[in-house]
């Protein structure tokens, strides 16, 4: 699918736009919140507070004014909340891109898009409010999911709602609705929504990577952000 999407995108007379209203590709650079992250496991068990000045003064010691990552990365530090269990094995593989950026940042729809659905899943630990955009390109189906999103960001939609290419149809959400995470968006690529609604997996067991890879691209296939880029 990683391929069929890539050349999908390729035959568009113009290619996917941004997901927040500035120039990534100008500003933002890759971070690393993966398990060998030694100074994140620090700053993390000081207190969940400390994690966000963390990312930020990586950041801004970096050179950029946003940051980008996470596709694939193993982040134990999951396992430190119950939620992200199923049985004995923890969910630890991030399927997302994430994105810092400031609190209330407009989010962008990157191509022609219509509402497949859109919840708030407001449990410590979740996305909070996350909408889901459905996409076809070249006759192929596919959805891309926005998370930690602004309770705001809600009121205003609808099932199959039209949302332009570059339209804002959301903004970034704070601390205290997005789950109780450091503030940033999750942009993850979704092919088959599994019959959910409002919500799908965002990250994975490991013993489940199979699936979830084939069935969640990674989104640099949208974002096309070198520092992303293998």
């Amino acid at each position: 699918m990683h391929e069929t999407l890539r050349k999908a995108f390729n035959s568009l007379p113009q290619a996917p736009g941004s997901v927040v209203d500035f120039d990534l590709k100008g500003s933002a650079i890759a971070l690393d919140l993966s398990k060998d992250n030694v100074a994140l496991r620090q700053a993390w068990q000081t207190g969940d507070e400390n994690l966000e000045p963390h990312i930020w003064a990586e950041i801004e010691r970096l050179g950029g004014s946003s940051g980008v990552g996470g596709y694939g990365e193993d982040r134990r530090w999951y396992s430190r909340n119950a939620a992200f269990f199923e049985g004995e094995e923890a969910r630890t593989i991030h399927l997302g891109v994430d994105i810092w950026v400031p609190v209330a940042t407009p989010v962008l729809a990157p191509l022609h898009s219509r509402v497949h659905s859109f919840a708030d899943n407001a449990a410590v630990g979740d996305y909070g409010p996350t909408v889901i955009l459905e996409h076809n390109v070249e006759g192929i189906r596919f959805h891309t999911l926005y998370g930690h999103l602004s309770r705001e960001s809600l009121s205003e939609l609808s099932k199959g709602m039209e949302i332009k290419p570059g339209q804002s149809f959301a903004t970034v959400g704070g601390f205290e609705v997005n789950g109780c995470w450091p503030v940033h968006l999750h942009f993850q690529l979704v092919v088959d929504m599994e019959g959910k609604i409002g919500d799908y997996p965002g990250v994975a067991a490991p013993s489940q990577l199979e699936h979830y890879f084939s069935n969640c691209p990674d989104p640099n296939l949208i974002l096309c952000l070198d520092c992303l880029r293998p």
